[in-house]
């Protein structure tokens, strides 16, 4: 028997009146998402950006921060073991919560355990203590989205994903303001809590102080796990066999998609590939921009708490509530120019120098054009996946959507090194250029 597959992006769309459409934000399910969202955005910035400021602020150079961003690396390769949790049972945690709540659990105190490991180590003993931690952090978080991506495609009809992804990118994007604002306020107060305040330079007690707060903020997404309601579990067919097995597991929720998309599913899978890369490249670079500009630690994290947050939530709700009305393509265009176009910002503001009002109009619209971009994509990505294989399908999308991105962000650093900082975020727009060409062609093929 075939398994009927997801509808199209489009498809969700229906004219429904605004107050329904509205609705959706205040039901339980979209609530949860919103927690869980804080719980999957918290580790990202604690390995890359804000772990990146932390290391300029030590001294390392930045062709080194380039290369160590490479532990986000794990991220673009979590579908292969997407299947394992997709499927496979964790005694006694499937047992006492569920399939999806017990691996979200699991990971959750992966990423817990490495963000207390990364608060006890100094980039100044050696490096190589701290990257252990954040790829321990990684490889949790990782595993966090896979079972999170599943969880929240389960929890919802079709029409709804574009509201949970909104809510989602919401809780996202405030864990990433907390992680990196957040992260910097706390840093910068224990600073002149410690008997060497006055004493210049970087003082490692004063992160270690930070990453500590940072991994009981975690207890936010281990809380919501332990009082949400496990999905209805779709019973699928037992494999009588290895063999069997691994053709279920491995195999088929690719094919699946092979199947249901055929030769569009290059072209698929190419948007998917570089959707992002305008964002992802240059983020690896930000902090170590706002450090050698010379913006303190409290100027960032003020900056990004109240015009970033503001902006973000207007971004989020706007890119869910555009995708419910006018269709998940016509959006993630919108996203992805307003992405190309705030990197261009960047650059004038590397022009300015110390400017902080031009600091508060860059992070502002870089925000907004985030928040939409992403409340499209991942409602776009959803709408992708089959049901029956939706934490290992998903897993590859977003997998996909970081591999390249996360690889060519790699060698930022020796690129600002070699050239300059107006030159790198001008060239990090230009890759956002071909991303509108296979936008285009993606809104034309499902039209057909």
């Amino acid at each position: 028997m075939s398994v009927p597959s997801a509808p199209s992006a489009e498809s969700a769309t229906s004219a429904v009146p605004w107050r329904d459409t509205l609705k959706v934000y205040l039901e339980p399910a979209t609530w949860r998402m919103l927690a869980l969202g804080f719980s999957a955005g918290l580790p990202l910035l604690l390995v890359l950006g804000t772990l990146s400021f932390r290391l300029r602020e030590a001294g390392i150079d930045r062709t080194t921060i380039g290369y160590l961003s490479w532990v986000g690396l794990a991220y673009g390769f979590k579908w292969v073991w997407a299947p394992l949790v997709d499927r496979l049972p964790i005694p006694p945690l499937t047992t006492l919560l569920g399939r999806r709540r017990g691996w979200l659990l699991l990971a959750q105190l992966i990423v817990i355990t490495g963000i207390v490991g990364m608060a006890f180590t100094d980039p100044r003993a050696g490096l190589p203590p701290l990257i252990w931690c954040a790829l321990l952090v990684a490889f949790g978080s990782a595993t966090q989205d896979i079972a999170l991506d599943a969880f929240r495609i389960e929890s919802a009809e079709t029409r709804k994903q574009a509201a949970l992804a909104a809510a989602y990118q919401t809780g996202y994007r405030l864990a990433m303001i907390w992680a990196g604002a957040g992260v910097l306020w706390i840093a910068a107060w224990a600073e002149m809590s410690v008997a060497e305040a006055a004493t210049a330079g970087y003082q490692n007690g004063a992160w270690k102080t930070a990453y500590l707060v940072m991994a009981a903020s975690m207890a936010v997404g281990v809380i919501t796990v332990l009082l949400s309601p496990e999905p209805q579990r779709r019973e699928l067919p037992r494999p009588k066999n290895m063999a069997e097995w691994l053709q279920s597991v491995l195999i088929e929720p690719f094919a699946d998609f092979i199947r249901r998309y055929r030769w569009q599913a290059v072209l698929i899978l190419s948007l998917i590939a570089v959707y992002r890369i305008s964002d992802v490249v240059m983020g690896i670079m930000a902090n170590p921009f706002y450090v050698d500009m010379g913006f303190t630690k409290d100027e960032v994290a003020t900056v990004s708490k109240v015009y970033g947050v503001v902006m973000t939530l207007v971004g989020a709700f706007v890119g869910g509530v555009l995708s419910m009305r006018l269709g998940v393509m016509r959006v993630l265009m919108l996203g992805a120019v307003l992405s190309a176009a705030s990197n261009l910002l960047f650059a004038w503001l590397a022009s300015r120098g110390h400017d902080l009002s031009a600091l508060v109009l860059v992070v502002s619209a870089d925000n907004l054009a985030g928040g939409i971009a992403s409340a499209a994509f991942i409602a776009y990505l959803s709408s992708l996946t089959n049901v029956s294989y939706s934490a290992t399908q998903y897993a590859l999308f977003s997998s996909l959507m970081l591999l390249l991105p996360k690889f060519i962000a790699g060698y930022s650093g020796a690129f600002v090194d070699a050239f300059d900082y107006p030159t790198f975020f001008t060239a990090t727009a230009l890759l956002g250029v071909p991303v509108l060409l296979l936008v285009a062609l993606a809104a034309r093929s499902s039209r057909k």
